[in-house]
């Protein structure tokens, strides 16, 4: 009789949409190891991160997920604010797309690509108390000696100018 009633009731549910609904990749068919999707591996892995004066600022551990088409981030910094993103290539729309949201409620959605070597995403945030929007770039850098430097600039004026809301280092743990 349970097991009827589960039926039943999973039976009432509607249908994924198509492009949720196909089958899993098998092992001959790996849809994320195309070059695009390897684009931002460089920041993969533990890091320390300092500011420009060389402060320690937090740490940050990212990991690739679903067969390496998925890259998670989560960061902590020693005055308690921790935050998570997913980062990955949209291949429907060809450019990069992350989803950042930490422990003050803010939410960051940014797009992009990789720009001479380097990852430039970009997005605006709304600010409904003081109904102004705020431009985001955010640039991701590798550097020669292995760190990866992150860029975080912010425009109250639509880019006509620019200011550094983040610049860190990251050094690999």
């Amino acid at each position: 009789m349970r097991i009827l009633a589960i039926a039943c009731l999973l039976s009432t549910f509607a249908p994924l949409p198509h492009a949720f609904a196909q089958s899993p990749p098998t092992p001959a068919t790996k849809p994320c190891a195309t070059p695009q999707y390897r684009q931002f591996d460089f920041w993969l892995g533990d890091w320390n991160v300092k500011n420009a004066a060389g402060k320690d600022v937090g740490t940050n551990h990212l990991v690739a997920l679903h067969g390496g088409c998925v890259m998670q981030e989560s960061w902590a910094s020693p005055s308690g604010v921790t935050g998570s993103s997913l980062t990955g290539w949209d291949s429907s729309r060809k450019h990069w797309h992350q989803t950042w949201m930490d422990n003050g409620g803010n939410v960051l959605q940014l797009d992009g690509a990789l720009v001479d070597g380097k990852m430039v995403l970009a997005g605006d945030t709304y600010d409904s108390g003081t109904r102004l929007t705020t431009s985001n770039r955010v640039t991701w850098i590798p550097l020669a000696d292995g760190r990866v430097r992150q860029w975080w600039e912010q425009s109250a004026d639509a880019g006509k100018t620019w200011t550094t809301a983040f610049d860190g280092y990251y050094s690999r743990q």
